[in-house]
Formats: structure tokens, sequence, C-alpha cells
């Protein structure tokens, strides 16, 4: 697999997990077997370590119970989202070459939009977690798949499955934790650059797929020596290629042949705008996963020593959910369960509505915060938080 998921068999030995996908670099931090972190988080402080031990049993049996069920009827599905997908991009690229005509630009568009957020939420996102490693089919695997973003596959892997999911929003290891750019916790240390947080943020989503390029070339590591400059130079290279790849499909390609009806400058303003509307939505699903009210974030030393159960807990309470339709969970890539999704990255992503309600009787059961809610309260949550970290001082929870 390609993050270190906490099941019988990997907790505490990295040996035994699966090898990673091609590109990973060695997965951080080992689980121990038993025991407690140096100090537990406060939402889980009433907890025992027998209570604690016993909650990661039943996750993993929850776990177990989906990979002894998931087969042909999973697989069925993932061919046929990579079927619509491929349909709806293939639909709006035709539409807009004739795009001088309105409607067509707006359809194409809107195909296009479609095409792009189910490729890189539902399937790009999910293929890159090994979710359907375990169909043995080379083309929807996580060590051939190269998605519809601008960052490659294999350094999205690395920062993402390697160091986002062993450390979700610990503070200090975890740099998904505002992306080195947005103050996104009150333990951050303010600085009067923090005041452009809403500017930076509203900048940030129509360019997402640009600010986790440059994310993932891990820049700040480099500056402070953790990165060697042939590991830079690799990973700009990579970078460039993809580049390349990306801007001669959408804004070369489609354009040149749509230029035979005239529609050349409607076709590219189409391409950019479906990666615009991609990146919003993208950026909108991830925030709401990771900053709403309610979702905690970790000092190190409640990431010491943590055991199998412990690391579920703070999945558990240091993401959040967003309820809706099954069309919208479809489209978030099912990351709309994004609590489950931290649990079980390595789950098939169709399977997480079904693992729900289990994890939230848990939750309540061990008298943990289950968050959720719907989109436009989880995206009002989340940029309050984000104006509220941009002023000094600690920011007050709602």
């Amino acid at each position: 697999m390609s993050v270190v998921t906490p099941s019988k068999t990997t907790a505490g030995d990295a040996s035994n997990q699966e090898k990673p996908a091609a590109g990973s670099r060695t997965r951080p931090g080992k689980l121990a077997e038993s025991g407690s972190p140096t100090v537990r988080p406060p939402a889980a402080a009433h907890l025992s370590d027998e209570q604690v031990a016993e909650l990661g049993r039943e996750l993993d049996a929850i776990r177990d119970e989906i990979l002894a069920k998931r087969g042909a009827s999973d697989a069925a599905y993932i061919r046929r989202v990579i079927k619509i997908q491929r349909g709806l991009e293939i639909s709006g690229r035709a539409a807009l070459l004739v795009s001088k005509n309105k409607a067509a630009w707006v359809t194409g568009t809107t195909l296009l939009s479609l095409a792009k957020i189910l490729e890189n939420m539902e399937i790009g996102h999910n293929v890159l977690h090994g979710q359907w490693d375990w169909m043995r089919d080379p083309d929807i695997h996580s060590t051939t798949w190269e998605w519809d973003f601008v960052t490659p596959s294999r350094s999205w892997q690395h920062t993402h499955n390697d160091l986002h999911h062993r450390w979700t929003n610990v503070v200090g290891k975890d740099n998904d934790v505002g992306y080195n750019l947005l103050r996104m916790d009150e333990n951050q240390p303010w600085k009067p650059f923090n005041l452009g947080n809403p500017l930076y943020n509203a900048i940030l989503a129509p360019l997402f797929e640009w600010g986790i390029a440059i994310y993932d070339l891990e820049l700040t590591e480099y500056q402070e020596g953790k990165k060697s400059k042939e590991a830079l130079l690799k990973d700009l290279k990579a970078l460039g290629k993809k580049v390349v790849t990306q801007f001669t499909k959408d804004y070369a390609a489609t354009p040149a042949v749509a230029m035979l009806t005239g529609s050349g400058k409607q076709a590219l303003y189409g391409t950019l705008t479906a990666n615009a509307v991609r990146n919003v939505w993208a950026h909108a699903v991830i925030f709401c996963g990771h900053f709403p009210e309610g979702t905690d974030t970790f000092t190190e030393e409640m990431a010491e020593g943590e055991t199998r159960g412990d690391w579920y807990i703070r999945q558990m309470i240091g993401s959040a959910n967003i309820s809706g339709s099954k069309f919208m969970h479809i489209m978030t890539g099912n990351l709309s369960h994004q609590i489950e999704h931290h649990l079980f990255p390595d789950l098939p992503s169709n399977r997480y509505a079904e693992v729900a309600p289990k994890v939230r009787e848990i939750c309540q059961r061990y008298g943990l915060n289950y968050t959720t809610g719907p989109l436009l309260k989880q995206v009002g949550s989340t940029w309050g938080k984000i104006f509220r970290l941009a002023l000094p001082g600690k920011a007050a929870k709602a």
C-alpha cells in the first residue's frame, strides 16, 4: 500500500507492509504494539489503554469484514466509473471543438469539468492510495496511474500517503496543516504574513493543483537541509514533464483542433474554466475534510508512542465528513467520508458509506467526537477558521 494503515499485521512493523507504490519514499514512523502516547489528545484523555486497544480491535474487525467482502462488484464499480469519466471527457472536448456556439461552450465546459472532478476525486486519488491494487489490473494500479493533475503521482503519494496520512494534523510533522502557506492552527506562531490568510486561500482555490505541485516539491524541507539537491532536481524534472503533458493536452491540442471551426479561443477558455472548477471543488472538499470546527490538531507528543488504537483515534477526531446525496459523495471521491477514509485509506471508496454508521457508533460509544455536516456548513466553518486565524492570538473555538 501507499500508506501506513495500522491493521493487525502492520502495527509497529514497517516490514510487514505491502510494497509501496513506485517512486514512494520510505514511510516514516512506527506504531507501538502497546502502551500509550506521551500525551493522549484531550478529546481521548478519558480512555484507558485497554479501551483504546479494544477500540482498535473493533475498527480492525470492520476493515477485515470489508476486505473479506470486496470482489467482483467492487471491480465492476471502479471500471464503470472510469468508463463514465472517459465518456464525459471525450464528449466535453468534442463539444469544445465547436464552442464558438455558446450552448456548445457551456455543454463542453460542464462535461469536461465533471470529467476532471471525477478523475481526480473518485478515480485518481483513490487509485493512488492503492484501493484497487488487489484487482491486479496494471491499468488501475497505484504504481502505474498518472492522474489529470499537474503534480506527478509519485510526488503526491509521498507527501500525501506517506506523510499526511501517517501524521494527520500533527503540527510540525503534517505540513498539510496550512500547506506551508496558511495559518490553520492556533498553536502555529502568528506572523504579520498571516493577515493575508483569506486572500491566500481565495487565490489558492482556483489554482489548487499548482499549489499542490509546488507543495509537493518540499521546498521548505530543502531549505532546512532535510531534502537533498539531487532529490529536488529529480522532483523538478518530473514536474516539468508533467506540466508539458498537461499544457499540451488542455491548452494546446484541444484549442488547436478547435481552430479548424474558428473555436480555438473559446476552447482554450473552456479548458481553463474546467480546470479552475475542478480546482475549486477539490480545494473545498479537502479543506472541509480537515479544517472545520470540531476537527482536532495534535502536538508531536500526542503522536509519540501511539498504538494502532491511538492512531485510529487521531484519524477520527482529526477529520470531518460532509453529509449529502450519493451523487455528491461520488463527486467528492467519497472523501465526504473523510473520517472513514483516514481510518481505512486502502479500502475501496465505494465501501465508505457502508462503514460510516459503524464508525459513528463506535465514536459515540467511546465518547469521541464525530464531526459531520452539510457542504455549505463545512465550507462556512472552514472559511470562518481561516479568517479568525489570520489574526494574532489564540482563536476561540466555536
